[in-house]
């Protein structure tokens, strides 16, 4: 549903979409549906968004959002971040609140993944 002024949709860059696609339907089961060569969108994801054909990367080292995605089971969803093309940026670590890891995808964007 949307809501007035709230955040509806979010975009990432991506150098190689099929790898990307395939890397979030492998590791977290969502869905796409592909607007021309040089744009995806994705659903299942919570919030819905898209990728765009691009060089860039989001990351926090270039002051990129972060995007954290929310975990029941924050080491099997590592392996899973792993099993699927995924890199680790930064370990679980624990924080005020939580536990959480970092990783990139096969473009190179940057996420997270937390456990309360």
């Amino acid at each position: 549903m949307q809501e007035h002024e709230t955040i509806n949709y979010v975009e990432f860059p991506a150098s190689d979409l099929e790898a990307t696609k395939a890397f979030f339907t492998e590791a977290f089961g969502w869905a796409f549906q592909d607007y021309g060569p040089d744009y995806t969108a994705f659903s299942n994801a919570g919030l819905e968004g898209g990728f765009f054909r691009s060089e860039l990367t989001a990351t926090t080292a270039n002051g990129s959002a972060l995007v954290v995605l929310y975990s029941s089971d924050l080491e099997d969803t590592l392996s899973k971040v792993l099993e699927a093309g995924g890199s680790i940026a930064k370990e679980i670590f624990s924080f005020p609140g939580g536990r959480r890891f970092h990783f990139t995808e096969p473009s190179g964007n940057e996420l997270a993944v937390w456990l309360t």
